[in-house]
């Protein structure tokens, strides 16, 4: 979190200004950012929901919460936070439903048995203040997504790739230049 930190630091002692920020979902960022409104991209939210039950979830609890977590982008905060509460009330017991372990150590020791269902709730569930972010403040025109932002990283991989085996510094020379001349 310390690095984000310093990197705002530079940012704005170099004058600019941060109104909103669209985050991809890593730890610490919506801390770094708590002074002004914080969206996390929906598109990076239903990827980590997928990391967590694949495409095709194996329970009906998995496709359900898949199933959802597809509608995102399509939902307002309300309607999206009441369908989220009826899925886990409906799937509680399943969510919560724990192995017990007697034969490893000798010791009992448990662990959530459907841990990536959870996973995935509980990601859900976690990030949902910062979900619909872009509707409270329509007069920021904050997009849901970091789409804009990721095609030009794809862009300037793509010129980077044009100079592979860079040294480091050398590297930090070329990305410095490309984004002086986008700006």
């Amino acid at each position: 979190m310390a690095h984000y930190r310093y990197g705002r630091q530079i940012l704005e002692s170099q004058g600019w200004t941060f109104v909103a920020v669209v985050v991809d979902g890593r730890r610490g960022l919506t801390a770094v950012f708590q002074d002004i409104p914080v969206q996390i991209c929906q598109f990076h939210q239903i990827k980590q929901v997928t990391k967590y039950l694949t495409r095709r979830p194996e329970t009906d609890a998995g496709k359900e919460l898949r199933s959802l977590s597809l509608t995102l982008t399509t939902m307002n905060e309300a309607t999206f936070t009441y369908a989220l509460d009826t899925w886990y009330a409906t799937w509680e017991s399943f969510v919560e439903e724990k192995t017990i372990n007697t034969f490893v150590t000798g010791k009992t020791k448990w662990y959530y048995t459907h841990k990536n269902v959870r996973s995935a709730y509980r990601s859900l569930k976690t990030n949902l203040p910062y979900l619909f972010t872009y509707q409270k403040y329509p007069e920021l025109a904050i997009p849901n997504t970091t789409n804009a932002l990721d095609g030009s990283f794809s862009n300037l991989k793509k010129k980077l790739a044009v100079h592979h085996g860079l040294r480091r510094d050398r590297r930090f020379k070329v990305i410095s230049e490309i984004l002086k001349g986008a700006c």
